[in-house]
C-alpha cells in the first residue's frame, strides 16, 4: 500500500447523528429537508453545513445523497458531521465506495446501525492526496451536472416552442409572424369544442400511429433459440431515457423470430401496466438515433411497456410534447384498470377515442426540423454523461485504495475527453 495511505475506520472521518423527527408534518418551516432519498420538503429546526446524509431505515437504508446548505433530516436519515483534518467531498466519496447497501442490519424492515458506521474499514490517506482525489472525482460529478442543467435548458426551450406554436396558435405565418396574435384565422371546432387555426382538423390519437409493437422479457442468458442479445427498456428507465434519471436497462436475449419487436428511430415507448395511486400509468420515451447510440445492444422494450410508430416520421415531437401534457394534467388517471391489483393503461380504448387538434404538415414539418437538433444535442450530452459516471465509477474505488494514482486517474481522464470531444 503506499506510505501515504493508512488502514482506518469510518468513524475516524464522521461523527454520525440520526435526523429527527419522522414526517414532513412533525416540522414545518423554511430549510429542505432531507429524507432516506434526498430532498423531501422543508423546515427550519435544524442548521447545518453541507455533509452527506445516509438513508438510515426502510427501502432506501444506506443511499448516500449530498445535501447542500441549510438542511433537517427526517429519522430516516444519518447526518454525517465531518471531523477536523478530513475533506469533506473525500469522506463522501469514501461513504459512496463502503458500499453500505451491502452491509445492512434487519429482514423485514433493513437499517444502518451505528456499530455498522462505525466499524466500516476504510483507506485514509493524507490531506493533500484527499484533496486531490476530492478535486478529481467532483471534476467529473461537475461535468456530469453542467450537461444536466444544459438539457435542462434545452427541454425547456423546447416545451416553450411547441406551447407557442401549438396550443397559442402562435407559430409562424407566411410572413414570419406569430399566426394567432397577428390575425391569422380561427375556426370554431364542434368537436373540440374550441377555435382552431383554419386549415387544422381533429383527430383521434390512433389517427397519428401506423403500428404498435408489444413488449419481450425473453430469458437471462442465451440458451436454446433464445440467442438475440437486447436491452430491454422497462418502465423504471423510461425517465432516464429522455434524461430524468438512470437507465439500468437489463441485458436479456430473445427469440430471433422476435426480431420485429426491435426500438428503431421514431418509435415511442409507453408503460401500460403499473404506475401507483399519485402516478399514472402512460409515461412515455422517444426513441431516436442518438438515444440507440447510447447502447451497446439493440433495444427491445419490456412486457408492461408498448412501442409505437408513428405513420409519419415529423409528427414525433408533436405527439410527444401533446402526450406528456395530457400525462402532466392527470387526463390517463380516467383510462385505467386493474387486473390483480396491478394498474392497466386502458391503450386501445385511450388512442381510439380521445381527440385532438392535428396541426398542418407545413407548420409541423417547422417544428420537427427546429426541434430535432435540440433533442439530439440532449442525447449526446446523455451519453457523453453515461461514460463520465462510468468512468467516475471505476476510478472511485481505484483511487480510494491507492491501486490509483491522481495523476494516472488524470491521464484516464485526458483520454476519454480526447476521445469524446470537449465537454459541453
Amino acid at each position: 500500500m503506499n506510505k501515504d495511505i493508512r488502514n482506518a475506520q469510518l468513524n475516524e472521518l464522521y461523527k454520525f447523528q440520526y435526523g429527527k423527527g419522522n414526517t414532513i408534518e412533525d416540522i414545518g418551516g423554511d430549510y429542505p429537508i432531507y429524507g432516506s432519498n434526498g430532498p423531501v420538503g422543508f423546515t427550519n429546526i435544524f442548521n447545518s453545513e453541507s455533509a452527506p446524509i445516509i438513508g438510515h431505515i426502510g427501502a432506501y437504508a444506506g443511499i448516500v445523497n449530498w445535501a447542500t446548505g441549510k438542511h433537517y433530516v427526517t429519522y430516516n436519515g444519518v447526518i454525517c458531521k465531518i471531523k477536523k483534518g478530513v475533506n469533506p467531498k473525500f469522506g463522501y466519496y469514501t461513504l459512496l465506495v463502503s458500499n453500505l447497501r451491502n452491509r445492512l442490519r434487519g429482514s423485514t424492515q433493513p437499517f444502518v446501525s451505528y456499530d455498522l458506521l462505525n466499524d466500516v474499514k476504510v483507506y485514509l490517506p493524507q490531506r493533500k492526496i484527499q484533496d486531490c482525489i476530492a478535486k478529481v472525482l467532483s471534476d467529473l460529478d461537475a461535468k456530469i451536472e453542467i450537461n444536466n442543467k444544459i438539457n435542462l435548458e434545452l427541454e425547456s426551450i423546447s416545451k416553450t416552442i411547441y406551447e407557442y406554436w401549438f396550443l397559442q396558435f402562435d407559430f409562424p405565418d407566411a410572413n414570419g409572424n406569430p399566426y394567432k396574435s397577428s390575425g391569422g384565422k380561427m375556426v370554431y371546432n364542434e368537436v373540440l369544442k374550441r377555435e382552431i387555426p383554419e386549415g387544422w382538423v381533429n383527430k383521434t390519437i390512433a389517427d397519428w400511429i401506423e403500428k404498435d409493437k408489444s413488449g419481450d422479457w425473453g430469458k437471462e442468458s442465451k440458451e436454446g433459440n433464445y440467442t438475440e442479445k437486447v436491452s430491454c427498456v422497462r418502465g423504471a428507465d423510461i425517465n432516464g431515457l429522455n434524461g430524468n434519471g438512470e437507465v439500468k436497462a437489463p441485458e436479456r436475449f430473445i427469440l430471433e423470430k422476435n426480431s420485429h419487436k426491435l426500438l428503431e428511430n421514431g418509435d415511442l415507448i409507453i408503460e401500460i401496466s403499473g404506475g401507483s395511486p399519485t402516478q399514472s400509468t402512460g409515461r412515455m420515451a422517444f426513441i431516436t438515433q442518438e438515444t440507440l447510440e447510447r447502447f451497446e445492444n439493440p433495444l427491445i422494450c419490456s412486457n408492461f411497456c408498448k412501442a409505437v410508430t408513428l405513420k409519419d416520421e415529423t409528427y414525433l415531437y408533436n405527439f410527444v410534447y401533446q402526450w406528456q401534457r395530457l400525462y402532466d394534467a392527470g387526463v390517463l388517471f380516467g383510462w385505467e384498470g386493474k387486473t390483480s391489483g396491478i394498474k392497466n393503461l386502458l391503450f386501445e380504448s385511450f388512442v381510439t377515442n380521445y381527440k385532438t387538434v392535428f396541426p398542418k404538415k407545413d407548420i409541423v414539418e417547422k417544428f420537427y426540423q427546429k426541434i430535432k437538433p435540440i433533442h439530439a444535442k440532449k442525447q449526446k450530452n446523455l451519453r457523453e454523461n453515461q461514460k463520465l459516471a462510468d468512468l467516475r465509477d471505476w476510478l472511485l474505488p481505484m483511487l480510494m485504495n491507492g491501486q490509483v494514482t491522481v495523476k494516472e486517474a488524470q491521464e484516464h481522464i485526458n483520454q476519454a475527453a480526447e476521445q469524446q470531444g470537449n465537454y459541453s
